[in-house]
C-alpha cells in the first residue's frame, strides 16, 4: 500500500527524547504550528532570528510559514537539505527544530536552528531538542561537525550551545531583521559534545537516510 511516508520518506522519521518527540512537519500540522508561533516566541523588539518572521501579523505569519516549509521540501536534495522537525510535548506542538546540511557527503557538516513558543521556554526543552538532532547527526548520519549561530546578545541560545560543548567559532556582522547585529558562530564535534544521560530513540532512519543518500 502506498502511504505518504513511502512517497516522501522523510515523513517517516521520528526522534524521541524523554519529554519530546521530533518529526517532520506535515501540511496538517501547519495550523497548530502557526498557532504556537502566534502565541509569542520572544519579547517585543528583541528579535533572535535573522529575519523578523515571528513579528509578522497572524494573517501574514501563516502564509509565510507554509511557504517556508514547502520551499524546504521542494529544494531538498542530497547536495542541500533542511529537515524541519516539529516539537511535540505530549500532544501539543510547541515549536520547530531544523537540521540541515550542504555538500554533506563531502564535508560532513550539519547546521541547526530552532524556535520554541515562549510559554514553554525556561524548562530545558531547548537543550533537549538540540541534543536530539545533534545525537542523530553524529550517531546516525555520521556528521563530523554541528554548527549554529546566534545574535551575540542571545544568552539563551548561546547558553544551550555552551551546555552541550559547542566552542566559539568567530563572529561577523549581519543584517539581522531591520538592523545590524554581531552574530556569534559556534561549532561542535563528536569529541567535544557533552552527551545527555538519556538515549535517543529513532524511527524511520533507513528510508530517510537512503532518500538523502547519507548511507
Amino acid at each position: 500500500m502506498t502511504t505518504l511516508s513511502s512517497v516522501w520518506p522523510l515523513f517517516g522519521l521520528t526522534l524521541a527524547t524523554p519529554r519530546l518527540e521530533l518529526r517532520p512537519v506535515r501540511d496538517d500540522d501547519l495550523p497548530a504550528l502557526v498557532e504556537a508561533a502566534g502565541t509569542g516566541i520572544h519579547e517585543a523588539g528583541r528579535n533572535p532570528f535573522s529575519t523578523a518572521w515571528a513579528e509578522a501579523p497572524l494573517e501574514e505569519l501563516g502564509p509565510r510559514m507554509a511557504q517556508w516549509h514547502w520551499r524546504c521540501r521542494a529544494e531538498c536534495s542530497p547536495e542541500s537539505w533542511t529537515l524541519l522537525l516539529g516539537i511535540w510535548h505530549g500532544n501539543e506542538l510547541i515549536g520547530c527544530q531544523d537540521l540541515g546540511a550542504k555538500h554533506f557527503a563531502t564535508l560532513k557538516p550539519v547546521s541547526t536552528g530552532s524556535w520554541l513558543k515562549q510559554s514553554m521556554q525556561g524548562r530545558g526543552l531547548g537543550k533537549e531538542m538540540r541534543a536530539a538532532v545533534v545525537l542523530y547527526a553524529f550517531d546516525w548520519l555520521g556528521a563530523e561537525a554541528a554548527e549554529s549561530e546566534a545574535a551575540e546578545w542571545n544568552d539563551a541560545s548561546l547558553g544551550v550551545s555552551r551546555s552541550l560543548g559547542y566552542e566559539l567559532n568567530g563572529t561577523t556582522r549581519k543584517a539581522w531583521g531591520t538592523q545590524a547585529e554581531t552574530v556569534q558562530y559556534v561549532r561542535l564535534t563528536p569529541d567535544s559534545f557533552k552527551r545527555p544521560d538519556w538515549t535517543l530513540k529513532v524511527g524511520g532512519h533507513e528510508a530517510a537516510a537512503n532518500f538523502l543518500r547519507v548511507t
